[in-house]
């Protein structure tokens, strides 16, 4: 186990820094930087700004500092905010991290649930109720989602469309991924209750309510741990255009924003702190999936 969770961190480690450098390559490449340099200002004083800021260097010293920087939490300093790129994103991301944080309980708390009640009868009425709401439901980005939702506040009043409201962008992230994760857990319900130990189970007497919320939602909770990466990574892609329509304060409007303005420092420190929260997610996935089932730990 220790060695599996060793070889784990490794790979979020390396992941965490290929994004950030792509991140920081990418934005070099990007037409330029006038939202950042701009406002009429002369020619000389953009190229004292730009030196000032440590822009006008090769590609490889820049990313040479980047990564020496990374050992000491130094991410640079923002060309548009003049504040050091570490202090915007911590502000910024433990907002993300609430709200990322909330939708994934709420995601949870509805998704797998439900999928146990279809997966355990897959004919009933309960499932050809909610496996077509689940369907479009996937099918709907979170942009959408989060556009129906403020058009239901602003009709009805019964959520708040105040800036800072944490119900409207966390129930916009949060339906989508509980339908996926639905999906996942009716489908994995359904093959772990036909498996030869559970029916053997049930002719041995076993109560149906230990059969599918014991047994059974203990085996088919392996392969939906399996994408629990996958939907943190959904969340925070999704947060970007969330945040901003829902005027929450955090890390996607802060990526906008500097991707507006070619902020290159500020657009690698945000990849940097999203790709940390992705790779956090991965290895807790597998962690969790390690402990339920040891045959991971061989992978």
């Amino acid at each position: 186990m220790i060695a599996f969770v060793l070889r784990r961190l490794a790979a979020a480690v390396l992941f965490v820094i290929v994004v950030s450098i792509a991140a920081l390559i990418l934005g070099r490449m990007a037409p330029a930087d006038t939202g950042a340099f701009g406002g009429g200002r002369s020619a000389v004083t953009i190229a004292e700004e730009r030196a000032a800021a440590g822009l006008d260097r090769p590609l490889l010293i820049q990313l040479r500092d980047w990564v020496v920087g990374l050992a000491y939490l130094d991410l640079g300093k923002s060309s548009v905010y003049k504040q050091p790129v570490r202090t915007l994103v911590l502000q910024r991301a433990g907002a993300t991290a609430e709200l990322g944080a909330v939708a994934l309980l709420l995601a949870t708390l509805i998704g797998v649930p439900c999928g146990i009640l279809t997966g355990a009868r897959p004919r009933g009425a309960l499932a050809r109720l909610v496996s077509p709401v689940s369907i479009a439901l996937i099918a709907c980005p979170p942009i959408v989602g989060a556009l129906g939702l403020l058009l239901l506040a602003i009709s009805t009043g019964w959520l708040s469309t105040a800036p800072g409201s944490l119900a409207l962008p966390a129930l916009a992230l949060a339906l989508p991924l509980a339908a996926m994760l639905e999906r996942l857990q009716s489908q994995a319900t359904t093959e772990a209750i036909a498996s030869p130990d559970l029916t053997a189970a049930a002719a041995r007497g076993v109560s149906p309510f230990r059969l599918v919320w014991v047994h059974a939602a203990r085996q088919s909770l392996r392969p939906v741990l399996g994408v629990y990466g996958i939907v943190i990574g959904s969340l925070f892609s999704g947060s970007l255009a969330v945040e901003t329509i829902a005027s929450w304060p955090g890390l996607g409007r802060l990526m906008i924003d500097a991707l507006m303005a070619r902020d290159l420092f500020l657009v690698a420190g945000c990849a940097l702190t999203g790709a940390m929260f992705i790779a956090a997610g991965n290895f807790l996935a597998d962690v969790l999936r390690a402990l339920v089932d040891p045959r991971v730990r061989l992978a």
